[in-house]
């Protein structure tokens, strides 16, 4: 399968780069998969596990917390204000984020904190 440029990048570092066969993620218009070739493209991203394939059965995965997509010059750009990679997530401050949440209702934070679980394997 063909790759393509793909980079994951916050204000504080780039999470994710190299090259990727498929990037998944949820933009504002909902689930979206860009493979090789993909016109070009700009939206933004909710909150979601992003899923780098990048082949041979290899899936990065990061929790994007919002940001903007972009594809330009066959080359994907994700940037986001707060993401997280495999291995960083605090699962029992996460737990405790979305208890919190689903006792005040607030579907952001809840959002966040089942993204954060999910990206841990403890949701």
């Amino acid at each position: 399968m063909a790759t393509f440029p793909f980079e994951l990048v916050t204000p504080e570092r780039t999470l994710l780069e190299g090259e990727a066969e498929m990037v998944t993620l949820r933009s504002a218009e909902g689930d979206i998969a860009f493979l090789a070739g993909h016109v070009p493209y700009i939206g933004a991203v909710q909150t979601c596990l992003v899923r780098v394939h990048r082949g041979g059965g290899q899936v990065d995965a990061a929790a994007v917390h919002g940001g903007f997509v972009e594809v330009a010059d066959g080359r994907l750009t994700l940037l986001a204000g707060v993401a997280e990679v495999e291995g960083e997530v605090d699962v029992e401050r996460a737990r405790r984020a979305l208890s919190n949440a689903e006792s005040s209702g607030d579907e952001a934070a809840r959002r966040r904190a089942e993204v954060r679980l999910e990206l841990a394997g403890a949701s």
